[in-house]
């Protein structure tokens, strides 16, 4: 996906500066990183919040329009007010389209229903990872990993290594192989087998 934002330059910047953009309904931002210096900007408050709300925006290769200027970036830091539906300040880190980025990208868990553990043996799905650090070229950059469930039977798990990741897409896992899903029965539930083996010893 492609997601394209309007920004403005900020000359003005300290706390005052801050506050008072933020009564305007402006939001401070920076964008860094590359062999350029650091840029402070302005967001529309409105549109970074909603924005802000999709799942994409956080795991997409951005453009933001300088005033005329395109800069091609990732979203790396909110920060959001303690209890208002404010967002305070936004760091944008550039990326260059020669050399691999490192961030986060979403499972999306997909055909559990179908799973012969949930559909048979009533066991429930737990997620034990929502995401997956990687390492690719921003060209390559998924907005999403899928994860199937499909095969998962009752006591069985998904691993990392198991996972089919998108063409030039690298998990980084730090030599281990993490459980990314796992499929049980409810607390206090039996299996079938454990059911029968019951009933046959009253």
């Amino acid at each position: 996906m492609s997601i394209e934002m309007n920004v403005k330059k900020r000359d003005a910047q300290g706390t005052g500066a801050s506050r008072r953009l933020r009564r305007a309904d402006q939001v401070p931002a920076i964008i860094y990183g590359g062999d350029k210096p650091a840029t402070p900007i302005t967001l529309d408050h409105n549109e970074i919040f909603h924005a802000l709300r999709k799942e994409a925006f956080h795991a997409s290769v951005l453009t933001l329009n300088v005033e005329g200027t395109k800069e091609t970036v990732l979203l790396r830091d909110t920060q959001m007010h303690a209890y208002k539906l404010q967002v305070l300040h936004v760091d944008f880190q550039r990326v260059d389209a020669t050399h691999k980025l490192h961030t986060k990208v979403p499972f999306h868990f997909v055909n559990a229903d179908a799973a012969p553990g949930v559909k048979l043996q009533g066991g429930i799905v737990s997620h034990v990872m929502n995401e997956l650090d990687v390492q690719c070229l921003p060209s390559q950059l998924p907005e999403f990993i899928e994860v199937d469930l499909s095969g998962l039977s009752v006591g069985q798990s998904i691993h990392v290594s198991q996972i089919k990741l998108p063409a030039g897409v690298e998990a980084l896992t730090h030599g281990t192989d993490p459980v990314v899903a796992t499929l049980t029965l409810p607390r206090g539930a039996k299996s079938d087998e454990a059911a029968a083996e019951g009933g046959e010893e009253k």
